[in-house]
């Protein structure tokens, strides 16, 4: 079995913790964490496994490295803190470890990223031996390999469109709910997340990622942004009240465009309250999904609803996203060091998790 070591415990470290734990080939044999107060807590409870699983988590980095995992999926932000997530992997590739994680965003299309971040990586991997895998949090598989699996089955592609359809009450992150996204906020407030460039910064990758599997030239991404106001002041069960007046729902889209038309499209369209932009495209269960839509012939869309945590759908997309990294460990470690991508890295089936059950 190989060590494994996760690094960071917040939405998707959690459900890290639990895939590597369920992974037949992979051993859980460290966990790092940036907050004291989680210093020398078992794995199994920062998990929410209900269990213990003898792993006590550290904020020894030298330590946790110095035991030379096999692999290490690094779950810590890199939202704010993009120069330390990259610093913080490099370090876990020069100690000879696979590394998969959805923090730097500029790697989900890793051949067209910047060389100031491709340059270190790559000198660490000829001198570690390690590797990088980065895929998506939103999650990846529903902006690369679904779509581009799900096109295949059509005879015309005219537009590709990727959704995620949230209510953000549910999402366990109050200040990136209220300050990234905007939500309770004033009108003319401009979040973080929907600032000019940002969305593309984010999430382009994942368009020039699919543009390239296509066999198709951008000639450019564009952005759009549409946000609505609360009618009344609505009450949350997890972050308070909102009121009448402010943010209640945002929309952008993240646009490939190919000869002067949209073609593949990134779509976030994210509430705080049902009652909010109603007109807006909906989850079926009310509560977010993640949507493929091919228009075409035939036109196909295929919707995803995944669940964790009690029912928690936000928690169900962080697990699936972490389940896309995880699982792909065990190929990663059967390939040469190198620096690979969603086009390079299969979807792996659950092999030998099949009846297993957690705890």
């Amino acid at each position: 079995m190989t060590p494994t070591i996760v690094w960071g415990t917040g939405n998707v470290g959690r459900a890290a913790i639990r895939a590597v734990e369920a992974h037949p080939a992979l051993e859980l044999t460290g966990v790092l964490v940036h907050d004291p107060r989680k210093a020398g807590r078992d794995a199994g409870d920062l998990g929410g496994l209900g269990r213990d699983l003898g792993v006590a988590a550290t904020d020894d980095i030298d330590a946790a490295l110095a035991a030379r995992p096999g692999a290490v999926v690094y779950a810590a932000s890199g939202d704010i803190r993009p120069d330390d997530a990259l610093a913080d992997i490099v370090r876990a590739i020069r100690a000879g470890a696979v590394v998969v994680t959805p923090s730097l965003y500029a790697l989900y299309d890793q051949r067209n990223a910047p060389p100031e971040l491709r340059e270190p990586i790559l000198a660490a991997i000829a001198e570690g031996g390690g590797s990088l895998f980065v895929s998506g949090v939103d999650p990846g598989w529903g902006n690369d390999v679904l779509p581009l699996l799900i096109s295949g089955l059509g005879t015309t592609v005219d537009v590709i469109r990727c959704q995620e359809i949230f209510d953000y009450s549910t999402y366990d992150q109050p200040d990136s709910v209220r300050y990234l996204v905007g939500m309770g906020q004033p009108m003319d407030y401009e979040p973080p997340m929907i600032a000019p460039t940002v969305p593309t910064m984010v999430w382009g990758g994942q368009v020039r990622l699919m543009a390239r599997a296509l066999g198709v030239e951008l000639d450019e991404i564009r952005e759009t942004v549409a946000r609505r106001p609360l009618d009344t002041a609505v009450s949350t069960a997890t972050m308070g009240v909102f009121e009448a007046g402010t943010q209640g729902a945002l929309r952008f889209e993240v646009q490939g465009i190919v000869e002067g038309e949209p073609r593949i499209v990134i779509e976030h369209v994210t509430r705080i309250h049902p009652s909010c932009a109603p007109d807006w495209p909906v989850p079926p269960g009310g509560a977010g999904a993640h949507r493929v839509i091919i228009e075409g012939r035939p036109r196909i869309e295929v919707t995803v609803e995944a669940v964790d945590e009690g029912g928690n759908q936000s928690a169900g997309g962080n697990a699936t996203a972490a389940g896309r990294l995880v699982s792909a460990i065990d190929w990663l470690l059967e390939a040469e060091p190198g620096l690979y991508d969603a086009l390079d890295v299969p979807l792996r089936p659950a092999v030998g998790r099949l009846g297993r059950k957690q705890l």
